[in-house]
Parts: C-alpha cells; sequence; structure tokens
C-alpha cells in the first residue's frame, strides 16, 4: 500500500470479508478500478474473488488461472512437467490402498502432502510402512476432501534449506535461502531467510502464466528441483536480507500493468516466448 501511495497511485484497501457479489448483476463500480492487486490471506476466498471479478472484466493480479494452478499442488506439478521444469517426482492417489502402493514405489522416506494448503501445514515426512499406515489410517477417519486425495513426492535429501526466489512479471527480482534444522524450511515455521539467485524461477513462472509469484526450489542430487509456486507470496522476511524493495518491484509491475505497458497474460504454451505487451486500456478514474 505504502509502495503504490509512494508512486501517486490511488489505492482503495478492500477487505474481502466485507465482500456481496451479485452473480446476475454485478456492481459497476467494480469497473472504477485500474487493476485489483489479490493479497487475501484467505487462499479461497481470494481465488473466488478473483474468479467473479475476471468474469466481469475486471483486471486482476494475479489471473484467476495463475492462482488456481498455484494453490492446487497437482495442476503445479502438471504445468511443471508439461514445460519440462524439473521438480520432485510426484504420484496422485485416490485411495489409501494405492496410497500404500505410491509410497511403495517412490521409496521411504517420502513426502505426503495435502493437494491445497500453505505455510507448510500437514505436511509429514512418511519413513515407514508402519508410519504411512497409521497415517493413511487417520486422513481416512478425518474424512474432508483435503484428506481423500493423496499427493506423495519423492523426499529430496536437501542441505537443511531450501531456496524461495521473488518473480515480478518476467524477472526474478531476488532469492532467499532458507535455512533450518527441521526438515520443513519454511520462514512460516521459523526458517532464516539468506540471499541467492536462481536460473530456473522464470520458466516456473512461465509455465503457470506469469505475474507475481514466488518460486520455491530444492537442491537435489540430480540438480535443483521447483517444489511449489505461490501466487500470493508472503516477503516480509525476504526484504532485509536481500536488500531488494520487493513491494516496489510488485507495485511497479502492478501500474505498468493497469497502464496497459505489460502484460497481464503470460503465453503457457510450452517453448514460447512470454507476451511482450497488451493493448493499452483507457484509464479509468479511480
Amino acid at each position: 500500500m505504502d509502495a503504490l501511495r509512494q508512486r501517486q497511485a490511488e489505492v482503495v484497501l478492500i477487505d474481502d470479508r466485507d465482500l456481496l457479489f451479485d452473480l446476475a448483476a454485478p456492481d459497476p463500480s467494480w469497473h472504477s478500478y485500474d487493476i485489483v492487486l489479490e493479497r487475501s490471506l484467505s487462499q479461497s476466498r481470494g481465488l473466488r474473488a478473483l474468479h467473479v471479478l475476471e468474469q466481469s472484466g475486471i483486471p486482476t493480479l494475479n489471473r484467476y488461472e495463475v492462482t488456481a494452478t498455484c494453490v492446487d499442488k497437482p495442476l503445479t506439478t502438471a504445468a511443471l512437467l508439461r514445460h519440462g521444469v524439473p521438480t520432485p517426482r510426484t504420484l496422485l492417489a485416490f485411495t489409501p490402498e494405492a496410497a500404500l502402493r505410491a509410497l511403495d514405489t517412490l521409496g521411504y522416506p517420502a513426502v505426503l502432502k495435502p493437494t491445497v494448503g500453505s505455510w507448510g501445514r500437514l505436511l509429514a515426512k512418511v519413513n515407514d510402512r508402519e508410519a504411512a499406515e497409521a497415517i493413511l489410517e487417520h486422513k481416512a477417519t478425518l474424512g474432508s476432501y483435503q484428506h481423500s486425495i493423496f499427493y506423495i513426492q519423492e523426499y529430496v535429501a536437501k542441505p537443511g534449506r531450501d531456496i524461495r526466489a521473488f518473480v515480478v512479471g518476467d524477472r526474478t527480482i531476488c532469492a532467499i535461502y532458507r535455512a533450518s534444522s527441521h526438515w520443513v524450511t519454511n520462514t512460516a515455521r521459523g526458517g532464516q531467510a539468506a540471499a541467492e539467485l536462481d536460473a530456473l524461477c522464470r520458466a516456473a513462472a512461465r509455465a503457470v502464466g506469469g505475474g507475481v509469484l514466488a518460486v520455491d526450489l530444492l537442491e537435489s542430487p540430480r540438480g535443483l528441483l521447483v517444489n511449489e509456486i505461490n501466487a500470493t507470496m508472503e516477503f516480509r522476511n525476504s526484504i532485509e536480507p536481500t536488500g531488494v524493495d520487493i513491494p516496489g518491484a510488485v507495485a511497479d509491475y502492478a501500474l505498468a500493468v493497469a497502464r496497459g505497458e505489460r502484460a497481464l497474460r503470460v503465453d503457457t504454451e510450452p517453448g514460447s516466448a512470454p507476451t511482450a505487451g497488451m493493448p493499452r486500456r483507457k484509464a479509468v478514474p479511480a
């Protein structure tokens, strides 16, 4: 908000808890905004709001399609594989019995994740068959949709850290090491950050459609692997260690898109180049 105001932009903060959409008669006041920057702490509310706004012709950052792909781990993995971006081997199963076969196929340890989630919640490192049976029984008993699809990844023996890179548009602006003694390295879980850059970031961002994204990577014996992509990235713990004005970069990109100077949509066909620009929209008073 401060970065946008420093650039003389008129900014309105909209609390998604107050939103009310009439799907049959969209509120015309939304067209007074040149662009809506989605920063909701709720994945479900943010995603649904993006969809409604885009259906009404309101430019959003990130786009609904990009956010929907990044929120859903199987969709992210599919996009990365389709574009030849290296990622941990992943198996998908729909029953506990099939999940056990998947774990046996990958070998132990392996990682069991929810298909939707953030902040490293509900991840499980499964060390052996006995632990797998116990965890899968718990999931079956809990019974919600979150626990009925089994997303199972190979365990990557990373060197006590992972890499988070920040991509804004077609530019990787900075990256950090996130180090922790725990196998889950995440600044929301207590990891510490150190600066680093990475070459796979832009390819990963293009794979999901581009925008303002955080790319998480793992160092493995076979090289860097893109693990996940976050479409509503948090960056508070990354500004000081990198020395990069991350909110300023996001503000500049959002304003450039609003003015029609930067592309909002990136071509996600494998091997294609990102779109160079987009038609300038008529300025709408905000």
